[in-house]
This record gives C-alpha cells, structure tokens and sequence, in this order.
C-alpha cells in the first residue's frame, strides 16, 4: 500500500497515536506528504509539545524521523489547478495534499473529512488499521 499523508496523522503518529502503527505495517510500502504539509507538521509540533507537555527537542526528532518521503511542489505543480477546482473553496489547506495524491495516483490518508468530496480514493487512520488488520 502505497499512501499520501496530510499533516494530521503525521501529528498523531509523532506523538505516538494510532497513525504510527500504519506507518511501521509491513503493508505499507510508501507513505510521501507534500513539502507544505511537513512544514505544517513541525510548526504544529511546538504546540503539540507544549499542550502534551512533551520534550520539545523530542518531539521534533520525532518529526525529523517519521517514514515519510517528503515531495517537493514542484513534482506535482501540475496537478495544483485541479485540486484547487475540486477542494479549494472547502479547504485551501488541502490543496497540496490533494494535489500530490493527483499527481502520483495514490489515496490520501487523512481524519479531514474534506476529502471525502474531492473524488480520490481517502481513508482515515482507523479505516487503515481495519484494512490493514484483514491483510495480515
């Protein structure tokens, strides 16, 4: 399996949530994010620490070492006018996200239910680990 991640579950899985099972399943082959969406992940880390009362410095290694492929815009620039036609007016935010799952023809892997509408195959964290679960 092969999967986009938006920033959210890659915040779960730094904290030690339900995402990191998914990213260390033998299942999954790949999981990339898009350069802004890893720029959002460590800016929201310094909160997350702060909120949970983390050791900053280790939740940013975390971050630092999560499995994931980190795209540039640039690889996928072209897919950004369609995905801003399809989710834009929902969420500006996803639009990367969206853009990079166009581009590379791969599900995007998100809690925002935004992507529901955007016409690309989506799941959240727990739809993962039932399909993962049923894998094994």
């Amino acid at each position: 399996m092969r999967l986009v991640a938006d920033a959210n579950v890659l915040l779960s899985a730094v904290i030690g949530g339900q995402a990191k099972a998914v990213l260390e399943h033998p299942a999954v082959e790949s999981v990339v994010t898009a350069a802004a969406a890893f720029e959002e992940v460590q800016e929201y880390a310094v909160q997350l620490a702060q909120k949970k009362r983390l050791d900053l410095k280790l939740v940013l290694l975390a971050a630092a070492t999560l499995p994931v492929a980190i795209v540039p815009r640039e690889q996928y620039k072209s897919a950004l006018a369609r995905a801003r036609r399809k989710i834009g007016k929902r969420d500006p935010d996803d639009v990367e996200i969206l853009a990079l799952g166009l581009h590379l023809g791969w599900p995007v892997w998100s809690k925002d239910n935004d992507f529901e509408a955007a016409g690309i195959e989506w799941y959240t964290t727990a739809e993962l680990l039932r399909r993962l679960s049923l894998a094994e």
